[in-house]
């Protein structure tokens, strides 16, 4: 197999997406992702794969530290200003939580202590510690096949 039929049939599992933030020369940076899970309850840990060449990855091993925000579906144009697919985009709107940058209106914020790092082929695997977080009300901006898509809306 090569590479793009394998990054295809990844692509066929649907998933959320956020952006990942950090902070570099004290200025909010972020990259939209969504290779994002929970790993524990107990300590409360997720992971964030992020790749070797991304200017974030030099991010987080700089600070020890990462937000994520999970993306409303009214965040589709938040997921392609981080992803570089927009260059005229408005400026992004930030919150702060314990001193990480995270985006207002996202479904789920959170701010994470690295607790470990471990290189993966062409990625790294960032295991952060939640040390606080935040919900909002609302339904999820996802991904599948390389489309941003949205819940489909049932009539009960």
């Amino acid at each position: 197999m090569d590479d793009r039929e394998f990054r295809t049939a990844m692509g066929r599992f649907a998933t959320g997406i956020t952006v990942v933030t950090s902070l570099q020369d004290n200025q909010p940076r972020g990259m939209t992702a969504n290779a994002f899970m929970s790993v524990s309850l107990n300590p409360k840990l997720v992971l964030v794969s992020i790749s070797n060449r991304a200017k974030m990855n030099a991010c987080i091993q700089q600070t020890g530290r990462y937000g994520v925000s999970v993306l409303a579906e009214s965040q589709k144009e938040v997921a392609m200003t981080f992803a570089g697919q927009l260059s005229n985009a408005r400026s992004p709107e930030f919150a702060w939580m314990d001193g990480l940058p995270v985006l207002s209106g996202s479904l789920v914020t959170l701010a994470c202590n690295v607790v470990d790092a471990h290189p993966a082929g062409d990625h790294t695997l960032f295991i952060g510690e939640v040390t606080s977080l935040n919900i909002q009300s609302g339904q999820p901006l996802l991904f599948f096949s390389g489309q941003y898509s949205q819940l489909p809306v049932f009539a009960g």
